[in-house]
């Protein structure tokens, strides 16, 4: 991945200074909200950039518990949202990730981390989910975005 991440910033650079930096802004601006809307998309469908579906939920035993029990709930439904998926991008960098405490939340998941399930409980061992994460699709994204704006 690495490499065609490479491959895909030497062909691009190129492409990237002939642009007025008013342009590279607005351009790198529209790549973030398409790599966000990507990456939210695969999210939805609880997959991992590799294809595989994400590990499932540990079974709780929920019999104790007071109040409303919401049952089969998808994984990452607030943290998807575009309030917690936070875009960032300049002339020179796009970023697409999470900030503050739900970076937290995110990155124990997408490395497979110990944390606190609830306050006051047990560390448990997370199975690893990678959220964030680039396919063949959204290289070919970055790729013909570029392209079409090059062409205007």
């Amino acid at each position: 991945m690495t490499n065609r991440l490479e491959a895909l910033e030497d062909w691009a650079s190129g492409l990237l200074e002939q642009l007025e930096p008013a342009a590279r802004n607005r351009l790198v601006r529209s790549l973030g909200h398409a790599l966000r809307k990507s990456q939210q998309q695969r999210i939805i469908t609880q997959r991992n950039p590799d294809g595989s579906k994400y590990a499932p939920r540990k079974h709780r035993n929920l019999r104790g518990k007071l109040g409303r029990v919401k049952r089969k709930l998808k994984m990452f439904q607030k943290l998807r949202t575009a309030s917690f998926l936070k875009v960032q991008g300049d002339g020179n960098s796009i970023s697409t990730g999470f900030t503050g405490r739900i970076a937290r939340i995110a990155r124990v998941h997408q490395h497979g981390l110990k944390d606190f399930a609830e306050r006051r409980s047990l560390v448990v061992k997370y199975e690893k989910r990678v959220l964030l994460g680039f396919t063949d699709v959204e290289f070919d994204l970055i790729r013909d975005g570029l392209l079409a704006h090059t062409t205007n």
